[in-house]
C-alpha cells in the first residue's frame, strides 16, 4: 500500500513539476495591419493568407520579407517588400468592387469576387485576362 502512494505521489509530483514548463496560449497577435480587422483570428489570418498563397501561386515570401540580420524565416510585420503593399491596394480594390457590385443576393446567392477571379494561380493577372 504504501508502495502505491509513493508511487502515486511521484507521478503527481512529475505532472506538476513538467507542466511548469508548458508556455501559456497565448498566440503573439498580428502586428502591421493595415486592411485586414486589428482583432483578426490566428485562424482567419491563416485562412486569408492560404487563400491568397492559392490564388496567386505563390508561398509567404512572395510578400513577406525576411527577418533581418540573417535569421530564418519571415518577419510578417515588415513593410520591406514592396509586393505587400500592392496585395494591400488589391484588397482594398476586391472589397470596393465586392461592396459596389455585388452587394446583392441573386436567387439567394450573393456572389463576389476574389483574388482568384483575375489570378487564377498566377501572380500577372494581366496574362490570364488577356488569353
Amino acid at each position: 500500500m504504501k508502495r502505491k502512494a509513493v508511487t502515486l505521489f511521484s507521478l503527481l509530483a512529475l505532472v506538476i513539476g513538467l507542466s511548469a514548463f508548458h508556455v501559456g496560449g497565448q498566440e503573439e497577435k498580428p502586428q502591421n495591419l493595415k486592411v485586414l480587422p486589428k482583432n483578426i483570428s490566428h485562424e482567419a489570418l491563416d485562412s486569408t493568407m492560404k487563400s491568397f498563397n492559392m490564388a496567386l501561386g505563390v508561398k509567404c515570401n512572395h510578400c513577406h520579407a525576411p527577418k533581418p540580420n540573417g535569421e530564418k524565416g519571415l518577419d510578417f510585420a515588415s513593410d520591406a517588400n514592396p509586393k505587400k503593399d500592392i496585395a494591400r491596394h488589391m484588397i482594398k480594390m476586391t472589397k470596393q468592387i465586392n461592396k459596389k457590385h455585388f452587394n446583392k443576393a441573386y436567387d439567394g446567392v450573393v456572389y463576389n469576387i476574389s483574388c482568384n477571379t483575375c489570378h487564377n494561380g498566377k501572380t500577372d493577372a494581366f496574362t490570364v485576362v488577356k488569353q
